[in-house]
């Protein structure tokens, strides 16, 4: 049985919870996800990975205000093309 440092459980549980917290708290609150109507075949799932691939996309080219960066993005179409050539 291999014996794990407490500080390092510590730091994974923190890790798990930070991963949580970013992503899941933009996802039920910016998208407001638990109130999403679509609930048939695979479409939630693939939702969700759009939803997901958003997020990730903007925090890839440094935007910390999700809902804030949606609402930039959202004023110009091209802005969005754009930052699929950026990331």
């Amino acid at each position: 049985m291999a014996v794990v440092d407490p500080i390092q459980v510590t730091a994974w549980i923190r890790g798990h919870w930070g991963i949580e917290n970013r992503l899941h708290w933009v996802r039920d609150v910016v998208f407001d996800e638990d109130r999403a109507t679509i609930r048939t075949g695979s479409a939630p799932q693939v939702m969700a990975t759009i939803r997901n691939t958003v997020v990730s996309i903007l925090r890839l080219v440094g935007h910390d205000n999700i809902a804030a960066a949606l609402r930039h993005h959202s004023r110009n179409p091209h802005r969005s093309v754009d930052l699929l050539h950026t990331a």
